[in-house]
């Protein structure tokens, strides 16, 4: 169950912040829904979600940054 919210974050990482937000809230609603948890376990389970989304929106920002420190030290085309 946790790769599912890595995978959340992972996917939506660009938008970080609202990744969380919505991580934090629909992973509890989710598992309510289906009867894994009861209403009492939300709150820490949506520290849970939120926690999970934020190893995958981390995993993104440090591909985003990579890449973009790549292509930075690329020289620019020549227009010949």
């Amino acid at each position: 169950m946790i790769p599912t919210m890595n995978l959340f974050g992972l996917v939506f990482g660009r938008w970080w912040a609202l990744a969380i937000a919505v991580g934090a809230v629909l992973w509890p609603a989710i598992l309510v829904v289906t009867g894994v948890i009861g209403v009492a376990d939300v709150l820490g389970v949506a520290a849970l979600g939120a926690l999970n989304t934020a190893a995958g929106v981390a995993v993104h920002q440090a591909a985003l940054w990579l890449v973009r420190a790549i292509r930075r030290d690329r020289p620019a085309p020549s227009s010949s």
